[in-house]
């Protein structure tokens, strides 16, 4: 059975696109980077998370000499989410990432596959889309309404 994918997604090329809890989003993000621990990637990333009673969450890249001992600011965020707030629901993460010197030439960071697999799961679990943003410095993003649509044949518990 072949099944169409369909991407949806919105694309900004400037902050005053965003609504007033976008942007603080968006800068939760910037100064979350900023403290990214990556002295071997130099690839700095910062992640925002707001929950559905408003609070916004933030986590980074942690890197470690041991490769895969890191973890993505995603997975920080929503991991550390989880861990305290288990029963708020995921309105909408907002990330920023690039080389720690950035250029005019770097695109908007999406989410990696293991992070992509992790909000798949967030998702599920609370049964609603989180709306997901991701982001250069240079002020273009791109929005999708569900990580489906980065993940169109996700793996979820139904396989188990």
């Amino acid at each position: 059975m072949k099944k169409d994918i369909k991407i949806g997604f919105e694309h900004f090329t400037s902050r005053n696109e965003l609504t007033k809890i976008e942007k603080s989003l968006f800068e939760k993000a910037i100064q979350a980077r900023e403290n990214a621990y990556a002295p071997y990637s130099n690839f700095f990333v910062g992640c925002a998370v707001l929950l559905e009673n408003g609070e916004i969450y933030s986590g980074n890249n942690q890197e470690n000499a041991a490769f895969p001992s890191g973890l993505c600011a995603e997975r920080t965020a929503l991991f550390w989410i989880g861990a305290n707030f288990p029963d708020q629901k995921i309105k909408k993460i907002f990330i920023v990432g690039g080389p720690k010197e950035f250029s005019e030439k770097n695109p908007p960071i999406p989410p990696c596959g293991a992070c992509r697999q992790s909000i798949i799961e967030y998702e599920t679990k609370q049964n609603e889309n989180i709306e997901l943003y991701f982001s250069n410095l240079n002020d273009e993003m791109i929005k999708v309404t569900s990580i489906k649509d980065l993940l169109p044949f996700y793996f979820d518990g139904t396989f188990l």
